[in-house]
């Protein structure tokens, strides 16, 4: 992972190749005020050379703090930080077509899910778009094979399969890995087939990417997150009104008109009486819609360690996005989001909460319906902390981790996030970096670890058992 310096060195030579006329005037105009002292023309040269000058670190810094993912004192957010859950998430996408008000809201389930282009020419520079949450370069086109249902999908004669390809925003990608998405179905027409355009946000939250509760007349609080019948349910009646607003992840009918609340109280009263069970957070056959392995961003790796950083006492710590909100800002690999963040202090202090504007890599966002953790690597002196995607990438399961043993045994870590943490922690108090998610434990300069990694696996393997 490359250091706030390495990052700060590279863009202030940048800045100085693009504005090297300004020392060049300053130098011009010095030496002809030298020569005729006063406040003529080269004072001007002087005194505009000095400003383009001037501007040279104000750039480098400026750039640095734009393209480090580090997080300091100044985004920490004041009075407490967001009044959100520790499991709550918003997810802010952009709007979807509407479509006509004879389409009606269906779930669609994604059998098969295929990149057939993502192929934006921004290199690792941020492009901004005035005006346009999506546009095409930088949305990948994704070929869909849908299965079409009513919320519950319990009338097989009203199911039909549909393919075709779709722009999916970045943010909702997760939607298709979680496999359940909500789509607007217009009439049929004699002798065509029925046109079908997915609602990314309402897929986002059907697929339970996004947290979703409700609070009744009365006062109670419901969770609805994976409960798709009623959401799909909700979503129509929502629809039909016009839009309801939610406050963070919430909606709360006592701020609706009278004829939209006593309509989602009837919708809560049935349901609680015969209650849903959640959705599973991935349909079966993810395999069929696994996208991540072929979108941009970082591979997962148990980690680069500045020997520096681990011998004055860095460690890593881990974060919960609470919110994300879409931008006009993108790279190639990923879109430029305003995230909050609750961070837990490697010193047991309570955690906060911070306001950051990140690239979140494609490929994390593909899977956020499973996990909304980042790991971050903390200065040895506690006051910034620095989003390290290749480790996160790993904890989150975008890339499969492997451990093999000194005898060639692999040993059982994939899918097991807490094991993988407690890896990537010992690695990094040893100051080892594993650049690659494969621990191999065969390799001369892992020797030494060898038994304390074998233990942390057992520690993580065995039941535990209580006095």
């Amino acid at each position: 992972m490359r250091s706030r310096a390495g990052v700060f060195i590279g863009n202030l030579l940048f800045a100085a190749l693009c504005c090297c006329t300004g020392p060049i005037f300053l130098a011009i105009g010095y030496s002809a005020w030298n020569d005729d002292p006063g406040w003529g023309w080269p004072a001007a040269v002087a005194a505009a050379g000095a400003a383009i000058t001037l501007m040279i670190p104000v750039f480098a810094i400026r750039s640095t703090r734009k393209e480090f993912p580090g997080i300091t004192g100044r985004d920490r957010l004041k009075g407490g930080g967001f009044p959100y859950r520790d499991d709550t998430f918003v997810l802010l996408a952009p709007r979807s077509q509407q479509g006509s008000p004879q389409a009606r809201l269906m779930r669609a389930d994604v059998l098969e899910a295929s990149l057939v282009r993502y192929n934006p020419d921004g290199e690792s520079t941020f492009t901004t778009h005035v005006g346009n949450y999506t546009p095409n370069e930088f949305t990948p086109l994704i070929e869909l094979r849908l299965r079409v249902h009513d919320s519950e999908g319990t009338d097989e004669r009203a199911e039909f399969e549909v393919t075709g390809e779709w722009r999916v925003p970045s943010v909702c990608l997760s939607a298709v890995t979680a496999g359940r998405l909500v789509v607007l179905v217009e009439p049929a027409a004699p002798g065509a087939q029925r046109a079908v355009t997915p609602e990314w946000p309402r897929s986002a939250l059907l697929a339970g990417t996004r947290t979703s509760r409700l609070i009744d007349l009365e006062g109670r609080s419901a969770e609805l997150t994976r409960r798709s019948g009623r959401q799909l349910q909700q979503m129509r009646i929502s629809r039909e009104a016009g839009g309801v607003v939610m406050t963070g992840d919430t909606i709360d009918l006592r701020k609706l008109d009278p004829y939209t609340a006593a309509r989602y109280a009837a919708l809560a009263d049935r349901y609680r009486d015969r209650p849903e069970d959640q959705a599973p957070v991935s349909e079966p056959g993810e395999e069929t819609r696994w996208l991540a392995d072929r979108l941009p961003g970082e591979k997962g790796e148990f980690g680069w360690v500045g020997r520096r950083w681990s011998r004055r006492g860095g460690v890593l710590v881990r974060a919960r996005f609470l919110e994300m909100r879409s931008t006009t800002t993108f790279q190639d690999h990923g879109p430029v989001l305003d995230t909050v963040l609750r961070i837990q202090p490697a010193d047991g202090t309570p955690p906060f909460d911070a306001a950051r504007r990140l690239t979140v890599p494609m490929d994390y966002l593909a899977v956020l319906h499973r996990t909304k953790e980042v790991v971050l690597a903390v200065s040895p002196n506690g006051r910034s902390y620095v989003v390290d995607w290749a480790r996160t990438n790993l904890l989150a399961g975008v890339t499969e981790a492997r451990v093999i043993a000194p005898d060639g045994r692999e040993l059982p870590v994939a899918g097991r996030p807490e094991l993988i943490w407690a890896l990537m922690n010992l690695l990094a108090s040893q100051g080892l970096s594993v650049t690659t998610p494969v621990l191999d434990l065969r390799k001369r300069r892992l020797r030494a670890v060898a038994g304390m990694v074998t233990r942390v696996v057992q520690d993580h393997t065995e039941p535990r058992t209580c006095a």
